[in-house]
């Protein structure tokens, strides 16, 4: 070893001979004993001038509003479960929370003045042409409580035209109507069927189908309004391929 790293090494290790051993002399606890420890600290015993259970009625309060809790939301989950099936079999619901947002919905429960004659039906309009069907729901004052076609739905171009384009939309339709509790109101209903595409039979299948069972037993009359032309402009030359 040559001068200079001996002088080195010397300097060194009297400085690690200096410095304090404490840290080293420090005593490792296991995890467990010190969260054991730190439970114990945590619950001390009742000073003399203190009552002897003061911790009991904490917790047993604790658990009744526990228990509160859970009845309350027990009670409301079996309150909506049956509102629920009273919609499903057409009934009125049990429960006052219900009613307020059918009432939110609808403006007021049962016949509204303003809607028209009481004698005077719904009108359920199905206009289904080669390229499109339209679907219109009207009160008898004729204001529309819906009007869609199948270019809502997302359909596009040919597509619009197609029977599963109309079947999505008038089951779209009868789901709307239904989600607005129109089945509760709607005591009579008019089916008009206008021209003689594939939405028109789509229409009556939902009609007849699970879709419209709340709708169908108020359905009192059928009609037709497809244009009729006697005379009138020139036709559209027939389109003939080869």
């Amino acid at each position: 070893m040559t001068q200079p790293s001996a002088r080195l090494f010397a300097a060194t290790s009297a400085t690690f001979s200096s410095l304090p051993r404490t840290f080293a002399r420090q005593s490792v606890r296991p995890f467990s004993q010190t969260c054991l420890r730190r439970n114990a600290d945590s619950i001390r015993p009742p000073r003399p001038g203190s009552p002897a259970a003061s911790t009991t009625p904490s917790s047993s309060s604790g658990m009744s509003e526990l228990q509160s809790i859970l009845s309350a939301t027990t009670t409301s989950n079996n309150s909506l479960a049956s509102d629920t099936m009273a919609r499903a079999l057409n009934r009125a619901p049990s429960s006052s929370a219900s009613q307020s947002s059918e009432d939110s919905i609808l403006g007021s429960s049962g016949w509204n003045p303003e809607w028209g004659p009481i004698t005077e039906p719904f009108h359920f309009h199905i206009y289904s042409h080669k390229h499109n069907t339209h679907v219109t729901v009207t009160k008898p004052n004729r204001d529309a409580i819906i009007s869609l076609s199948t270019g809502n739905l997302g359909f596009k171009k040919s597509k619009r035209g197609g029977y599963d384009a109309a079947y999505q939309l008038v089951a779209h339709v009868m789901d709307k109507l239904h989600q607005g509790n129109w089945h509760r109101n709607i005591h009579q209903l008019e089916i008009v069927l206008r021209s003689f595409g594939q939405g028109r039979e789509a229409a009556i299948k939902i009609l007849l189908g699970s879709e419209g069972r709340l709708f169908r037993d108020k359905i009192v009359r059928v009609s037709d309004d497809t244009r009729i032309k006697f005379g009138g402009t020139r036709s559209q030359n027939p389109r003939r391929l080869g």
